[in-house]
């Protein structure tokens, strides 16, 4: 009797980020991914979200290892918050492990990593069981897929991948490899789901390249480009092109310097001496000869041209200029598209030239269906799992599995949800709904540096907040005397009024004194907690009578 195999998400399915795959083979937890992905505006105040990890902590005497597929953040994000009440060795690839240990200094973490350092395509044993890794083509090298074997056969996930026949070994897909293990039984088989919905290949439509080589033919002045720094693919494009036409590169700023140091220190990205410009050398050089290299993760990139469009960063001498072109090859996520649409707004008020190259002419480096179809076809799994990705991308990916004619239908392709288990027993798959057989796979809220403690509570009054404004009525009492010594003072903040404020505020504060002298002349002990509702509802239904808005109301009595 084959030993029982449970695969589930703990993130990772309907959503973008936050990927967290388990697959539990007897005993031994194997946890593929440990991302994070950042909030969208409903979620104010909020760093970042990661998958709850609870069932890791509790089961933590299990969990074998980490793998991590590559650098980027929605695969690592949540490493450096569970690593201490989870530690486990890290399969990396050293590209992977630098863009990890800058993430956990940025966040203030100094953890002791156990890294296991990896070839993209390489075998271990882990826990006494064989795990391939093979190599794929994504935006950040290193990359590569796990194949996991179990009594009942390979798990295999693919990681996030494209089919690109790049003659650079840093983004070169094995296909060697995988049809090595093709040739073993594949038991289920998990592919991202995230370019599902697009016709074709991906390549090479995933190129900058051809977007960028006008504007640097044509550019009168210095040019400014930004890019993702998750993206070491379309950073070496960059470097091949400011090679070719002969440009010096300025680092933007002592972040950009940072990363650059880290990967040549592993012997990626290298730029001869002479390309480099030092700070003390900026002015020393042609305009028509600097190109200014801009980076950051995620939303930080437009943050930085904001801040450059409107004067407010720090360096004046790269002031933008008429003669500048600025490129934007960083296209939005669709949590910071407002973010990113005023600042690229901003940047053409400056007079610039802007070449803001967005998803459609640049897509993301995500499998599209022939790439998926290449997959499942040279892997014949006998179950199949669409992850990474939202619902509209995995139900793609599961409709071109059943089309295929490869024996994949209703009965073995599964779409879950975050939590739900699927159980195989010598071989043969159940699927685990009921809410008393799912994982707890809710969302933790990082908020600073705190871990899950902000409630949904928390995040209605920031809403409120930042949408209708705070009222604050204060008034002074003396609890002994059982009198109102002073006040009341009405103030307001972020609150617009459509009717003549002092009317209202007249109203609110007439009404803060009735209620408060009332349970003061009471007999009986006089019930704060209970004057502060009855003041809020009050406040709130004269408020919404006359301005249609819900702020915030805080009355606050002092006992003098």
């Amino acid at each position: 009797m084959a030993e029982n195999v449970r695969v589930f998400a703990l993130g990772g399915l309907d959503e973008d980020g936050k990927n967290c795959y388990v697959i539990e083979a007897g005993q031994d937890i194997f946890v593929l991914e440990a991302g994070s992905k950042y909030p969208d505006v409903s979620k104010p105040g909020i760093d970042l979200v990661i998958p709850n990890f609870s069932y890791l902590k509790e089961n933590k005497h299990r969990v074998r290892a980490y793998i991590i597929t590559h650098g980027h953040d929605d695969l690592f994000g949540a490493l450096p918050f569970i690593y201490e009440d989870v530690p486990a060795p890290i399969y990396a690839s050293k590209p992977t492990i630098v863009m990890i240990e800058a993430f956990s200094k940025k966040w203030g973490f100094d953890h002791k990593y156990n890294f296991v350092e990896t070839k993209p395509t390489a075998q271990h044993i882990i826990a006494g069981r064989q795990v391939n890794f093979f190599q794929t083509t994504h935006m950040m090298m290193g990359s590569f897929g796990v194949a996991l074997n179990t009594e009942a056969g390979y798990i295999i996930y693919s990681g996030d991948y494209i089919v690109e026949y790049s003659q650079n070994e840093s983004y070169s897909h094995d296909l060697n490899s995988l049809a090595k293990i093709s040739e073993n039984n594949v038991l289920a088989l998990l592919i991202e789901s995230k370019g599902a919905d697009r016709k074709g290949y991906t390549s090479p439509n995933h190129r900058l390249t051809p977007h960028i080589l006008r504007p640097f033919q044509d550019a009168k002045g210095r040019i400014f480009i930004s890019v993702y720094n998750q993206s070491t693919y379309q950073l070496e494009e960059i470097i091949a092109v400011a090679r070719r036409f002969n440009k010096k590169i300025y680092f933007y700023d002592d972040e950009v310097r940072r990363y650059f140091r880290q990967f040549q220190n592993i012997g990626q990205l290298r730029l001869p001496p002479s390309v480099v410009v030092d700070k003390d050398d900026l002015l020393r050089v042609r305009q028509s000869d600097l190109l200014i290299l801009m980076m950051g993760q995620g939303d930080e990139v437009y943050r930085q041209i904001a801040l450059l469009a409107s004067k407010s960063h720090e360096d004046r001498r790269i002031s933008l200029l008429p003669t500048d072109t600025f490129i934007v090859a960083a296209p939005p996520a669709y949590n910071f598209e407002t973010l990113a649409t005023q600042a690229i707004d901003d940047l053409y008020k400056t007079g610039v030239e802007v070449v803001n190259i967005g998803r459609r002419k640049l897509i993301s480096m995500h499998a599209s269906e022939e790439d998926v179809k290449m997959l499942l076809s040279l892997l014949r799994p006998k179950y199949y799992i669409p992850v990474t990705g939202d619902y509209t991308q995995m139900m793609a990916n599961a409709k071109l599995a059943v089309g295929m004619g490869i024996g994949l239908n209703h009965n073995n392709v599964f779409l879950l949800e975050n939590g739900n288990i699927i159980n195989f027993v010598d071989g043969k798959a159940r699927l685990h709904v009921r809410d008393d057989e799912v994982i707890e796979a809710k969302e933790l809220y990082i908020d600073g540096m705190g871990v899950g403690d902000t409630s949904s509570g928390v995040l209605e009054d920031r809403s409120t907040l930042s949408n209708d404004g705070v009222v604050v009525l204060g008034l002074s009492i003396d609890k002994f005397k059982r009198q109102i010594v002073a006040g009341p003072d009405i103030q307001m903040r972020g609150f617009i009024f459509v009717r003549e404020n002092d009317v209202i505020i007249s109203e609110l504060a007439k009404m803060y004194v009735e209620i408060v002298d009332k349970a003061l002349k009471a007999p009986g002990k006089f019930d704060e907690n209970a004057v502060i509702t009855e003041v809020e509802d009050a406040a709130s239904r004269i408020l919404w009578r006359e301005t249609r808005r819900r702020p915030m109301i805080l009355p606050l009595l002092s006992n003098i």
